[in-house]
């Protein structure tokens, strides 16, 4: 952790103290490290410890950021089966610190990086959690939009028809090069949608094992964190890419996945056997189009690390190892390619 030093700590708890019963200070700040792209602080305070997350100060793209949107869907979730953390409140007056926040609950957990869970002692805890991973999958997947409020939460129906025309778009307006790969990943993907189905759910969007906390002394998820991508969306989405970072090599980016690791003797599933499971609780047989919803995951995140690397390129992106991440997006397109192609031979 980093010290906040750009954050008026006196306007702060002034306001905080005005506008929350129970909170009392004096307080301090420190910035968790890593890569958020919404800063975020351990805030203590005489009255408790806190988790404070904020939009970056400056100009902001328009829909990036939106801390409030966290905050609507945190505060939707309180009373279903998904693990998430409290909401307390939403900052909009960005005089305060200088940009919208939210405060919520400080959730004391363990958060992993090694999709392999190395650092588990036993077999029959990795296979727990991720047993537990599927549960809370399945949870937000069956959340009821309209119970919750959240029927205005995003745009229904025809998901990935609008999300692959979005990232084709945002590819190729972020291309420094050409890359054969992706244009024909792009071009397969095109052609292979898929007519939509109808399903419409609750999507975390970045559902993978570095957003999710587990407790300290068992198996158990305490909370789902970094809900910024959330939207009304496909569930199979959210499935998909948390799948494909399980198929991922070490050491590209920064979780290392599953790829030439053997499952079994882990006790961690086969992604065979995690849909299955999914499938079973979802009560639906199976899923067609596996291999599109796997392809456009590889793709989606290419496009996302192609933009990274054109705003490093400008010399404006957040990231120091930005203009590095570059390099990811050929691979990335290159294993969706050898996804399709085994379907093909099989």
């Amino acid at each position: 952790m980093s010290n906040a030093s750009s954050i008026d700590i006196k306007a702060l708890t002034v306001y905080l103290e005005q506008h929350l019963d129970d909170f009392q200070g004096p307080m301090s700040l420190e910035k968790f490290s890593g890569g958020q792209s919404n800063p975020t602080y351990k805030v203590s305070a005489q009255s408790g410890t806190y988790v404070l997350r904020r939009q970056p100060p400056g100009k902001l793209l328009k829909s990036a950021h939106a801390v409030d949107r966290e905050y609507r869907v945190l505060k939707a979730l309180k009373n279903t089966d998904v693990p998430v953390a409290q909401v307390y409140h939403l900052c909009e007056d960005i005089t305060v610190i200088g940009s919208m926040f939210y405060l919520m609950e400080f959730c004391d957990g363990s958060i992993y990086w090694h999709a392999s869970l190395s650092e588990i002692a036993h077999n029959t805890q990795r296979t727990e959690m991720y047993e537990a991973m599927n549960k809370a999958l399945v949870a937000l997947h069956n959340v009821d939009i309209e119970a919750v409020g959240l029927s205005s939460y995003g745009k229904k129906g025809n998901y990935f028809a609008r999300q692959l025309e979005r990232w084709l778009a945002q590819y190729k307006a972020s291309e420094l090069q050409v890359i054969p790969a992706m244009d024909k990943l792009g071009q397969w993907l095109e052609a292979n949608l898929p007519e939509d189905d109808g399903r419409v759910c609750l999507v975390h969007g970045d559902y993978r094992l570095d957003n999710i906390m587990f407790a300290k002394d068992k198996p158990e998820i305490i909370a789902i964190l970094d809900w910024e991508l959330s939207t009304l969306g496909h569930p199979f989405a959210d499935l998909a890419y948390q799948c494909m970072g399980l198929r991922m090599p070490q050491g590209l980016g920064s979780i290392d996945g599953l790829k030439g690791i053997d499952r079994n003797s882990l006790g961690i599933p086969t992604e065979a056997e995690y849909v299955a499971q999914y499938c079973q609780r979802m009560n639906i047989d199976h899923i067609d189009h596996w291999s599109f919803y796997l392809s456009f995951s590889f793709f989606r995140l290419a496009a996302i690390v192609q933009g990274v690397a054109k705003r490093a390129s400008q010399g404006n992106a957040s990231n120091a190892n930005a203009d590095k991440v570059g390099a990811f997006v050929e691979p990335l397109a290159l294993m969706a390619l050898e996804i399709i192609t085994q379907e093909h031979q099989a």
